[in-house]
């Protein structure tokens, strides 16, 4: 049982990094970037690339974000490791920290080689992988890919209202990837049921140290 625990951690941090790169690559070498395709009037396929963090906002250099991934990736895998065999570890903590860490890496794969493994052409070309010409940007310069959008209504604001009036708002409006979902779903897991398991690591340093 110890042991599965760990097992069970290593198996989603490779499903969803092996998933979230298997969509990526299939987007950047069959759509031109901006090209959209309907699944349902509510969700598309909408191939766009960003600089930043998860859900396209860009907070930060490039280098900078891709370090911070690279950082929480490396924290996160030594914290399930000393945690994973703690009688109080509660499962559902250990899969929340798997999510958030398989999102980070996955788009750090991105941000650390996409620019020398592929090359930027205008649309409607599409991207080409290992191209002779060389990648569009250096190692660590990459930008992430970004396809699952979900416009599930829209609606216009009253004219009275300041700021917004009549403008169009859509519901919902980022455009994400696995790795983004990963990670959004891995937090919101530990924030609304797994706080209190924050200190399980606190607790199991305690109790080596007796």
């Amino acid at each position: 049982m110890k042991h599965s625990r760990g097992l069970l951690a290593l198996i989603i941090i490779l499903a969803i990094i092996i998933f979230d790169q298997a969509t990526k690559l299939y987007v950047k070498t069959h759509f031109y970037l901006g090209e959209s395709v309907d699944v349902t009037s509510w969700f598309k396929i909408l191939f766009i690339e960003n600089n930043g963090m998860a859900f396209g906002m860009e907070i930060g250099s490039k280098v900078f974000l891709t370090l911070i991934r690279l950082i929480v990736s490396f924290i996160g895998i030594y914290y399930i490791w000393k945690i994973k065999n703690h009688p109080k570890l509660k499962l559902g903590f250990l899969i929340s920290l798997s999510l958030i860490i398989a999102g980070a890496m996955g788009n750090n794969i991105d941000g650390i080689f996409y620019g020398t493994i592929f090359n930027d052409p205008q649309a409607p070309e599409i991207a080409s992988f290992m191209p002779e010409s060389g990648g569009y940007a250096p190692l660590f310069y990459g930008k992430v890919v970004d396809m699952l959008y979900f416009p599930l209504f829209s609606f216009n604001w009253p004219d009275w209202m300041p700021f917004v009036g009549g403008e169009n708002f859509i519901f919902f409006q980022p455009v994400f990837n696995i790795a983004d979902a990963a990670i959004s779903v891995g937090i919101i897991l530990v924030i609304l049921f797994y706080s209190s398991q924050i200190n399980v690591l606190t607790e199991k340093e305690d109790e080596e140290e007796v």
